[in-house]
């Protein structure tokens, strides 16, 4: 059986929007089903455990779960931004007292604003006004690096060809090429349209289509990728039905980005059947379901260990430093230099304090000794 968007299409050309029914996507429900059934047992499942657990730790895995979306989306780009600005301006955001808050700078306080308004108003239209707002947060100073860029308005004619290239100047490849910027208002139009309306759709092909379709288009100059990801974490959201983000969509991307990026081309190079699109964007989703029971199991590990400690706490330094290696960005292990630099003290208190906490149960003792010791955090609470 086949589900079209609008009609079926006709020809095939070059890029998938030179067909000439564009934009009648197409695709085979049957092919789809079982791994979308599967997909929305999974995603009723996680919900279903968050529901059981209390209300922090529900803030606490959204709050980690939203930090890698900011931060995996713009790691996909080629941007790294710092993990404590991003994680301290979501929680300013949302009212999360949280320990260690700093200052985040005016483009991670743009993409999170960006993010949030996706998920926290999902319900809210997806207007052109809105798109413009977030591309606006997105780039704050008006500029893209080095570059003066428009902001909050679709590509003009005047930077076409719009295109997606890699290789040395003199033997560049085409990856894509976006379509002419003439008729983008049009464009836009149908695709605003047809995200408020289609609710017959199942919203995890739906938010597949989206992502496809907008990135397509590349209606803005610089920051396409970053808002298709948020309209698909939106279209999700809006199937959630809540607030809380529990999976990241874009820390999965970014571990498949090869594939990612290969996928695109080959369905931005074909027809408007986008079957093989949708299987790997579900397969996607499932693999970023599958990593958020990890996220879970964190957060839950993290909760009674400072349940067991609490019992008899610890002083600031080693607080701090068992706060760092709960993160998910902290590396490696621990040893008496790299606590004497992460806690800024000498590496005499360094090695009190580890012992200590090594006598509570707290670090354990890598199997290497000498100068060359170190330690890491107990692995379960019994």
């Amino acid at each position: 059986m086949w589900n079209t968007i609008t009609a079926y299409y006709a020809v095939i050309n070059m890029w998938i929007y030179e067909n000439s029914n564009w934009p009648s996507f197409h695709w085979n429900t049957d092919k789809l089903a079982t791994k979308l059934t599967d997909i929305r047992y999974r995603q009723g499942l996680l919900l279903g455990r968050m529901e059981g657990l209390g209300f922090d730790l529900r803030r606490e895995a959204s709050l980690r779960t939203l930090t890698n979306d900011v931060l995996k989306s713009s790691a996909i780009e080629g941007h790294d931004l710092d993990p404590n600005q991003v994680s301290s301006s979501i929680a300013r955001r949302l009212g999360m007292d949280i320990a260690g808050l700093i200052p985040a700078s005016r483009d991670v306080d743009g993409i999170v604003e960006m993010m949030l308004d996706a998920t926290q108003n999902f319900s809210k239209p997806l207007t052109k006004e809105r798109l413009f707002d977030w591309h606006a947060a997105l780039f704050p100073t008006g500029r893209s690096g080095m570059h003066r860029i428009t902001v909050a308005s679709w590509r003009l004619l005047e930077n076409d060809p719009m295109q997606v290239v890699s290789g040395p100047i003199d033997r560049e490849k085409i990856h894509f090429n976006a379509p002419c910027p003439d008729n983008l208002e049009q464009e836009m139009a149908i695709f605003f349209e047809w995200c408020e309306a289609n609710k017959d759709i199942d919203p995890v092909l739906k938010a597949g289509i989206a992502h496809l379709w907008f990135i397509t288009l590349h209606p803005f100059e610089d920051g396409n990728g970053r808002i298709a990801r948020a309209i698909a974490d939106m279209i999700l959201t809006r199937a959630d039905g809540i607030p809380e983000r529990f999976y990241s969509l874009s820390k999965q991307i970014e571990s498949e980005k090869s594939q990612y990026y290969e996928q695109l081309e080959k369905q931005q190079r074909g027809d408007l059947d986008i079957t093989q699109w949708l299987m790997w964007f579900i397969q996607c989703i499932g693999h970023a379901l599958i990593n958020a029971e990890e996220t879970l199991g964190s957060v839950l590990f993290k909760a009674k260990l400072w349940e067991r400690i609490n019992q008899n706490p610890v002083n600031e330094r080693q607080r701090h430093i068992i706060n760092r290696m709960l993160e998910d960005d902290f590396e490696g292990y621990i040893n008496t230099s790299k606590y004497a630099k992460l806690a800024k003290c000498s590496t005499d208190t360094a090695l009190r304090d580890i012992q200590d906490l090594v006598s509570r149960g707290i670090f354990i003792q890598n199997a290497s000794g000498g100068r060359s010791t170190s330690y890491r955090l107990i692995e379960s609470i019994g």
